[in-house]
C-alpha cells in the first residue's frame, strides 16, 4: 500500500480528527481512504448518468447503414 503525504487545511485536519474521535474510523489513514472511495463513487455515477444522457443508436445496424450511407 502506498503511502501519501498530503497538505490538509485546518478545517480538514479537524474534521479528520473529529471522526477518529468520535469512533467513525480507526484512525486518519481510515477516514481518508473512505473520502477517496466516496469520491471515486460519485465520478462513477457522475460518469453512467453522462453516459446516459448521450445519443444511442437503435434499430437494424444493416438498415440503418444503408441510410447513412
Amino acid at each position: 500500500m502506498a503511502t501519501l503525504s498530503v497538505p490538509l487545511p485546518k478545517d480538514l485536519e479537524e474534521f479528520i480528527e473529529s471522526q477518529v474521535r468520535l469512533g467513525k474510523l480507526e484512525n486518519k489513514a481510515a477516514v481518508v481512504r473512505r473520502a477517496l472511495r466516496l469520491l471515486a463513487e460519485q465520478e462513477a455515477i457522475a460518469a453512467v448518468l453522462k453516459a446516459d444522457q448521450e445519443p444511442s443508436v437503435r434499430g437494424d445496424l444493416d438498415k440503418l447503414a444503408k441510410k447513412l450511407g
